[in-house]
C-alpha cells in the first residue's frame, strides 16, 4: 500500500453488528471496501448490493485483497478467522468479546506480534467521547455504579449478558481505576435465555475502590449510565446522550443577619460540554492510522495488557455464575497481566 493510498477493507460477518462496520467503511474517503463476507449467502448478497462491494463466501479470499478488516462473526468463530487474516499480515479488528478463552487470546496477540499486523480488539467504548473525558476527571474514586441495561434481543442467545453487555464497563471500570482487583461477588441469572441475561458484579480493589457493575437485557428501558464518587465530587456519565455532569462540593458559607443565621451551597454543578461522534467511526479510524504506522515502519503498540485484563475478568465472572460461587479472592495467577510469553 504506497503512503497516502487508500486502505482497502473488508468485513467478515454482516450480522447486525457487521453492518454497522460495513457502512462506516462505505462512508470513510480514504477507504476502500473491497468486500464482505457471510455465510449467509443472501444476507451478504444484500448488503453488498446497498454499498456497491463485492461477496466472498470465505474469509481466506480477502487475502491479498485487503490491508485491514472487522471481524463481526459469533464469538466462536472469532479465533480462526483472525488468525488466518492475521497470519497473512492483514490488520484486524475484532469485535468483543475477543475470544471464548484466555488461550486464544494470548495466541492471537502472538500471531500479530510475529507478522506486524495490528490487532484491535472492540472494546468501542473508549472511543465514546464521553468516557475519553472521563479519564481526564477521575481522580482516587471510592465507589463507581455501572448500569447497562436493555429490552432482550433474539439475536444474541449464545453469550451471556457478561460478554454481550458487561465486558464494556468491566473494561471502562478497569481503566479508571489505578489499582488490582481485590476481591470479586458475582451473581447472575438466565431470564429469556439458556444462559445468563442477568448479573451483578462487585469487585473490590486494593486501592479500596469498589465497583457496582450491573447488566440486562431482560429490562424494557434501555439504560446506560456510570456513576463515579470521589472524595470532592460526584460525576455521572449518561453513554447514550454522550452527557457528563460534575456535582462539587462547595465550600461557601453565607450569614444572613448580625444573628449568624448560616447556610451553605450544597454542591456547584457542571455540565461538560462532550465532542460527540460516531465512536465506531473512531476506532475504525484508529485501526487505520496504526496500520499505516505499520506501513511506514513506525511502532504500534498493542493493547495487550488492557484486553487480556477485561477478557479474563469477563470470563472469572461468568465461570462465578456459571458454577454458582457467589465470592472469590481475586486469582494472583491469571495470564491478564500482559505476558505474552
Amino acid at each position: 500500500m504506497a503512503n497516502g493510498a487508500k486502505v482497502r477493507a473488508g468485513v467478515v460477518g454482516t450480522g447486525h453488528m457487521g453492518q454497522y462496520h460495513v457502512l462506516v467503511y462505505a462512508e470513510l474517503p480514504d477507504v476502500e471496501l473491497v468486500g464482505v463476507v457471510d455465510t449467509d449467502a443472501a444476507r451478504a448478497a444484500a448488503v453488498a448490493r446497498q454499498y456497491d462491494t463485492q461477496v466472498f463466501a470465505d474469509h481466506r479470499a480477502l487475502v491479498g485483497r485487503v490491508d485491514v478488516a472487522s471481524v463481526a462473526v459469533p464469538t466462536g468463530e472469532h479465533f480462526a478467522v483472525a488468525r488466518d487474516l492475521l497470519e497473512a499480515g492483514v490488520s484486524v479488528l475484532v469485535e468483543k468479546p475477543m475470544t471464548p478463552t484466555l488461550e486464544e487470546a494470548r495466541a492471537l496477540f502472538a500471531v500479530a506480534e510475529r507478522t506486524g499486523a495490528v490487532l484491535h480488539v472492540g472494546h468501542v467504548e473508549r472511543f465514546n467521547g464521553a468516557v475519553e473525558e472521563l479519564r481526564q476527571i477521575v481522580r482516587a474514586p471510592i465507589l463507581i455504579e455501572s448500569r447497562r441495561l436493555g429490552p432482550f434481543a433474539s439475536r444474541v442467545q449464545k453469550d451471556t449478558v457478561v460478554m454481550d453487555l458487561m465486558i464494556h464497563d468491566i473494561d471502562i471500570v478497569l481503566g479508571l481505576v489505578d489499582s488490582p482487583p481485590l476481591r470479586l461477588a458475582a451473581q447472575g441469572a438466565a431470564v429469556h435465555s439458556p444462559v445468563t441475561d442477568v448479573a451483578s458484579v462487585q469487585v473490590r480493589f486494593e486501592s479500596g475502590t469498589i465497583a457496582i457493575i450491573t447488566a440486562s437485557r431482560a429490562t424494557e428501558e434501555k439504560v446506560r449510565t456510570l456513576a463515579i464518587t470521589m472524595h470532592d465530587a460526584y460525576v455521572h456519565l449518561d453513554y447514550t446522550d454522550q452527557d457528563i455532569r460534575v456535582y462539587r462540593r462547595a465550600k461557601q458559607q453565607y450569614t444572613m443577619s448580625r444573628k449568624a443565621i448560616r447556610y451553605s451551597r450544597a454542591s456547584l454543578v457542571e455540565h461538560l460540554q462532550v465532542h460527540r461522534e460516531n465512536p465506531l467511526k473512531l476506532e475504525i479510524q484508529h485501526l487505520i492510522a496504526a496500520h499505516r504506522r505499520r506501513q511506514a515502519g513506525r511502532k504500534v503498540e498493542l493493547n495487550l495488557a488492557e484486553d487480556l485484563t477485561s477478557l479474563a475478568m469477563a470470563l472469572e465472572i461468568e465461570r462465578m455464575i456459571r458454577d454458582g460461587v457467589p465470592e472469590i479472592a481475586w486469582p494472583k495467577d491469571l495470564p491478564w497481566s500482559g505476558r505474552s510469553d
